[in-house]
């Protein structure tokens, strides 16, 4: 399946390609934070070695500007969820016969 229309597709490549690379990016634990949905969808997580990933994607975020992590963190949230969704959708009607 192709993801790469999808809202979300890019932080999501982002964060695939920093955890294959072994890097703790902000958009490689925003995907360890969506990893049990994203492998369920069908998409290859490499294993990250982070306990609560939401803490430190936090951590990061506050460290850059602890005026904005709070709103910062929900809007990556919402990306994320965002790809998810389509993703989810675009599975099922491929998988139903139809043409996404």
């Amino acid at each position: 399946m192709r993801y790469e229309n999808l809202p979300g597709y890019p932080i999501v490549r982002e964060g695939l390609r920093d955890l294959a690379e072994g890097r703790r990016s902000a958009a490689a634990l925003l995907v360890l934070i969506g990893a049990p949905r994203l492998r369920r969808i069908g998409i290859d997580v490499p294993p990250g070695d982070v306990d609560f990933p939401e803490h430190h994607l936090y951590a990061i975020l506050a460290a850059k500007n602890s005026d904005s992590a709070h709103s910062r963190y929900n809007a990556l949230i919402r990306e994320l969820v965002s790809f998810e969704r389509a993703a989810e959708c675009a599975a099922w009607s491929t998988a139903s016969g139809w043409v996404v």
